[in-house]
């Protein structure tokens, strides 16, 4: 049997789909440059949405311009691909934007902002695409300090509690390899006579892969 569509009844049904085409593209084009740009001012208080398009169009255009924040300082993007951007906020501080593609189809988004004094120590954020949820505490669990010591170390924490006052641990994430490296840098601001001691209590860096719902240890 043939059934004829009113001509007008057609063009409702192609517009409706011609808009969910649309609405589906354009959250599959999320991309870091975008997730840099649309971050809210919570999320990125030192830069202007303006200002950060300038970066990016710079690092585009194979430019070093350094943009002004608003403290003052100089902020340029450094690295920059569909999954990952990379920008130095100040002299002593840098933000790196991933995404994350999630196992419910949504994309996330993980903020790693590191401050370089007295040696680097980095904080992650993870964030719904449009970062109405911050979804941190769902996905990822910061070590605590049992899990950065060794055999001997669990050991001998009483030493270590003793020497080490803290620990600044820098994250780095590959989209390629959807690992997440937490580096140790405590060697970096203690003496060499303070590590000599505690050198063998602590690991170096531990390794995190996404799941597509989490982080979890290796």
């Amino acid at each position: 049997m043939n059934i004829t569509v009113h001509p007008h009844i057609a063009a409702i049904l192609l517009t409706v789909a011609g808009v969910l085409g649309v609405s589906e593209s354009a959250e599959a084009r999320i991309t870091a440059a975008s997730a840099f740009a649309e971050a809210p001012k919570s999320v990125l208080p030192l830069l202007d949405n303006n200002t950060r398009l300038d970066m990016v169009d710079y690092f585009n255009s194979g430019m070093s311009t350094a943009s002004t924040n608003n403290f003052g300082g100089k902020s340029r993007v450094t690295d920059l691909s569909d999954m990952r951007l990379r920008a130095e906020m100040t002299d002593a501080s840098t933000y790196e934007f991933d995404l994350l593609p999630a196992s419910s189809g949504d994309t996330l988004i993980a903020v790693i902002s590191t401050v370089a004094t007295p040696a680097p120590d980095s904080r992650l954020s993870v964030y719904s695409s449009d970062y109405s949820d911050n979804l941190t505490s769902a996905v990822f669990s910061r070590p605590t300090l049992d899990e950065w010591l060794t055999a001997q170390g669990k050991s001998d924490r009483s030493t270590v509690e003793a020497f080490v006052p803290f620990l600044l641990i820098s994250y780095s994430y590959d989209p390629s390899t959807q690992l997440l490296t937490l580096t140790n840098n405590t060697r970096r601001f203690l003496t060499d006579d303070v590590y000599d001691m505690v050198s063998a209590d602590l690991l170096t860096a531990l390794t995190y892969r996404w799941d597509g719902k989490k982080f979890v240890k290796q």
